[in-house]
């Protein structure tokens, strides 16, 4: 069952960039913590926060259950793990930005 934490761990990981990004470039982007939640626009440094947050528990989870890359199981887990959480944030924040909300 450790390929359903490590799936995890890529969601985890995938969701920290966007927040790292925006936090260091000082620019807002929607977290869970804005109004509305994850539409309306945080602080550069909530951003930042969060997806410092989101590093460590994809990290802690790729500690507590290690893997060696490759072709297996467990990279692939690691790798849909980023893909379905890249794919949903994508859409998600593009709707939006089209909707004009931040």
């Amino acid at each position: 069952m450790s390929f359903v934490a490590i799936f995890f761990a890529g969601a985890f990981l995938c969701n920290a960039m966007p927040h790292l990004t925006a936090g260091l470039r000082g620019e807002v982007f929607p977290s869970p913590f804005s109004t509305p939640h994850g539409k309306g626009p945080s602080s550069p440094l909530v951003n930042f926060l969060w997806g410092v947050l989101n590093a460590l528990i994809g990290l802690a989870l790729l500690v507590h259950h290690p893997f060696a890359p490759g072709v297996n199981v467990d990279s692939a887990a690691l790798l849909v793990g980023v893909l379905v959480m890249g794919v949903f944030a994508s859409v998600h924040f593009g709707r939006v930005r089209r909707e004009g909300l931040f």
